[in-house]
């Protein structure tokens, strides 16, 4: 599917799917569309503060599935639907995501070297302007610009 065709979609899928999600007091975290052909997966990740269910996953699956069903809003050939928490590792990418975590461990991988090193680990400082900040080992604070974060994800303590 040509870049803009699938941007379309997912702008709609998301719009479809933040209106079911606020609904329920939920947000939607991320979309993702996969695959091709029959083999399309659809999906859907749902947070809340208080962390998500198994029936806020079911709720937002059938309301969302009915909806674009019903507007048809999936070209094509048929399409699965998966809605699910974005886990205790969830990816970050928009700025609030880095806000919203804030004092919490990340791993962050750059799109190229900062101070020689592409992958860096630390707790998070929250945003300045349009810089994510890092403490990173041994006290030193990285500020780096979100458009050079290639991956970024929280890093869980087991």
């Amino acid at each position: 599917m040509p870049g803009s065709v699938k941007e379309t979609l997912l702008d709609r899928v998301i719009e479809i799917a933040r209106r079911a999600a606020a609904r329920e007091g939920l947000e939607v975290w991320d979309v993702e569309l996969a695959g091709s052909g029959r083999a399309r997966v659809l999906r859907i990740f749902i947070d809340k503060p208080e962390g998500v269910s198994h029936a806020d996953c079911e709720l937002i699956s059938q309301q969302v599935g009915t909806v674009l069903d019903v507007e048809q809003a999936m070209p094509g050939e048929s399409y699965q639907l998966e809605v699910s928490s974005p886990g205790v590792e969830r990816k970050l990418f928009r700025p609030e995501h880095f806000s919203r975590f804030a004092g919490r461990k990340a791993r962050i991988a750059l799109r190229e070297p900062f101070e020689n090193q592409r992958r860096w680990e630390g707790v998070l400082g929250g945003v300045e302007g349009d810089q994510v900040v890092l403490e990173a080992a041994a006290g030193k604070t990285i500020r780096v610009r979100l458009d050079q974060i290639e991956k970024a994800n929280l890093k869980f303590e087991w």
